[in-house]
């Protein structure tokens, strides 16, 4: 007997994005949340610089557009970037009156700093533990309300599609069991899919469940080519690959090469506080060009004054024995940030009615093809309030009486094999889909893949029910297809999206987005 729960609201994942969202429901109905694991466990919490927004005197949202459409490489849909930096401080004032604890100068004022690709000082921060921050004064603001629930160590794994529409999702619990959730309106604020590939910054959580769930349901994903390479990422062998912030930069800190050389000036006039994309690409090319690592240094700044502005770090730091404040330290880029993911438009809502998605998982078109430093936690808190305003209206329009009919669950089979491990494609993923493409590698990855996808969709056609490590493997091999798909069709050289064999950006022919959706639907 499978188990059923219902709810009049259903958002999946509790990070920003889902926990902005549950803040404008709860007044207005039940709402289940479906965390992967424990609800702390997202990217929200791991976003150590900070949260832009157009706040101090000498900055607008004019000019924070300006610099987020220069960073998105001519690719920024203008209305959603319009939305984030206009709505953006509003948003922001409002977690200050809700107990947020941004950093503060002397004086009183918000201690904003600067990043990559900002032409002024717009960056709030809690130290270098801002998104940890703005998830407790959210959680804090939910905590114990009536109205939610909160289940953890819940892997969603397929949206339940009636009539053309969601009415909620298939979920793996804590014991491996399937149940049935579902409601009028759906949210999914799953995050990102870092895990695709090999190096990366993102939790082991993220492995792209939303992108892949929405997909295969039917729904359009757009810009899956575009995935931003964190340029600073501590690269000691065989320790973690931890993020070492933008922020860094953005008080001082040099890249330097092994010679102690400056060197990002070389191959782009923004140097070490150009945008992502480009250090990214300035520390792949140096490192090849020398031989030798590279390296962040922040010896020439005081360092009791490092210590106590990047506590966090210093700490991420101290666990490989190195100190933040005087060492050289070994970084290079990793996987980041998804640009792409499932199409919404401004509230929201997806090609399929119920459905709707917020913050990574989601493509509004803002961050074009390349998100500007910080704009992520924006990004979540905007769309995810947007969103859930959106949610309780098609609730209330659609389904006044909360009742959606669940059809029985695909029979239980003998589970996933797949000819291509989940390491494989990852290690995969990062040679040939990484900072740097050719259609060669990606045509080799593209065949690789092809064998393993056809696999997967015979034996989900066939109704086999799967564990939680076999589910993570569909996100896995669906996103990856999808991104290596874009990538190859895209020919030409723009953001985040690098090919060897297409150099140069090429507005004639590509001046425009790239939108995908399942064939059989």
């Amino acid at each position: 007997m499978i188990e059923r729960v219902s709810a009049d609201f259903l958002i999946i994942g509790s990070g920003i994005a889902g926990l902005r969202a549950a803040a404008e429901l709860v007044a207005h109905g039940r709402v289940l949340i479906l965390t992967k694991a424990k609800p702390e466990a997202g990217s929200t919490g791991y976003a150590q610089g900070g949260i832009a927004a157009a706040v101090g005197r000498d900055d607008s949202p004019e000019l924070h557009a300006r610099d987020t459409h220069a960073a998105g490489d001519g690719l920024c849909d203008p209305r959603a970037v319009d939305v984030l930096v206009s709505e953006g401080p509003a948003y922001v004032r409002e977690l200050i009156d809700w107990g947020a604890t941004f950093d503060r100068s002397a004086g009183g004022e918000l201690d904003l700093a600067r990043e990559g690709a900002h032409s002024v000082r717009r960056v709030l921060h809690a130290h270098d533990a801002t998104g940890r921050e703005i998830a407790r004064v959210l959680f804090a603001r939910l905590q114990g309300h009536p109205a939610l629930q909160i289940v953890d160590h819940a892997t969603a794994v397929q949206a339940v599609v009636e009539e053309g529409g969601v009415g909620g999702v298939r979920f793996l619990d804590r014991r491996g069991h399937l149940v049935e959730a579902h409601a009028p309106a759906t949210l999914l604020a799953t995050g990102g899919a870092g895990q695709v590939f090999r190096e990366t910054t993102n939790p082991v959580v993220a492995t792209g469940d939303g992108v892949a769930l929405a997909y295969l349901a039917g729904a359009r994903v757009a810009d899956l080519e575009f995935v931003q390479f964190h340029p600073t990422v501590l690269a000691v062998p065989g320790a973690p690959r931890y993020l070492l912030s933008e922020a860094l930069r953005g008080e001082g800190a040099r890249l330097i090469n092994a010679d102690g050389d400056s060197f990002v000036d070389r191959y782009d006039p923004g140097g070490d506080l150009g945008s992502r994309d480009r250090v990214s690409k300035a520390i792949v090319l140096e490192a090849e060009r020398t031989g030798r690592p590279i390296y962040l240094t922040m010896a020439h700044l005081p360092a009791a004054w490092v210590r106590e502005r990047f506590p966090a770090i210093a700490e991420l730091c101290r666990r490989v024995n190195l100190d933040v404040a005087t060492d050289r330290l070994p970084v290079g880029p990793a996987a980041h940030y998804l640009m792409g993911g499932v199409v919404t438009d401004l509230d929201g809502r997806t090609s399929l009615p119920g459905l709707f998605a917020a913050g990574e998982v989601a493509c509004t078109g803002v961050h074009g093809a390349n998100r500007l430093a910080s704009n992520s936690l924006l990004e979540g808190l905007v769309f995810g309030g947007r969103a859930g305003r959106a949610m309780r209206d098609w609730r209330a329009r659609e389904w006044p009486d909360a009742t959606v009919g669940i059809p029985a669950p695909a029979p239980v089979g003998p589970g996933l094999d797949v000819p291509l491990g989940d390491d494989a494609v990852r290690d995969m993923m990062w040679r040939h889909a990484g900072v740097f493409r050719s259609g060669d590698g990606l045509t080799l990855a593209s065949a690789s893949l092809a064998g393993a996808d056809e696999e997967l969709a015979r034996q989900l056609a066939s109704g086999t029910s799967l564990s939680p490590q076999s589910w993570q493997s569909v996100s896995l091999l669906t996103v990856a297809s999808l991104i290596v798909r874009a990538a190859l069709r895209r020919e030409e050289s723009r953001g985040a999206h690098s090919r060897t064999d297409f150099a140069g950006r090429d507005d004639l022919r590509w001046n425009r987005r790239l939108f995908d959706a399942r064939a059989s639907q």
